[in-house]
């Protein structure tokens, strides 16, 4: 299943690339996260609990930061177990881009894959829980990026 979008943001594009690489923030944004952990630069651990039709499962995995081209673009990937109910994985390409008025605008391609019990829901409720979340995600990054940001006079 593959998702594209955009975002603005009203933050200068280095505050909106420090923020996707701040697992405070990072966990703030993604919705159902119990935990996320830097283990490297490069490198997170995650606990997610999620609600998919019917079944409610706790994602444990890791998550990866790919093709690092500091502060405009990366490759976000990502793999979590939820024991019985399956496994989610998948990866974001997202890009930022300076706009008029010292805003970004943060464009994201998502692929992502299911397995197990998840994948007999059938595709399109697991594609509009898909689309739901990202929404959910971007907009709670949008207001944990600009929420902290003092508008100059």
């Amino acid at each position: 299943m593959d998702m594209q979008g955009s975002e603005r943001i009203e933050a200068p594009v280095e505050t909106v690339w420090r923020a996707l690489n701040d697992p405070e923030i990072l966990k703030q944004a993604i919705p159902g996260c119990e935990s996320l952990e830097k283990i490297s630069d490069s490198q997170m651990a995650a606990k997610v609990v999620l609600k998919i039709g019917p079944i409610k499962a706790k994602f444990e995995g890791a998550v990866e930061l790919h093709n690092l081209n500091p502060p405009h673009s990366y490759t976000i990937s990502g793999e979590g177990k939820g024991g019985l109910a399956g496994f989610a994985k998948g990866g974001a390409d997202v890009t930022l881009t300076e706009e008029e008025g010292g805003a970004t605008l943060l464009s994201y391609t998502v692929k992502a894959e299911v397995g197990g019990k998840i994948a007999q829901l059938g595709s399109r409720l697991i594609e509009s829980t898909s689309k739901k979340l990202a929404g959910e995600f971007f907009s709670n990054f949008n207001a944990a990026v600009t929420g902290g940001v003092e508008t100059g006079a």
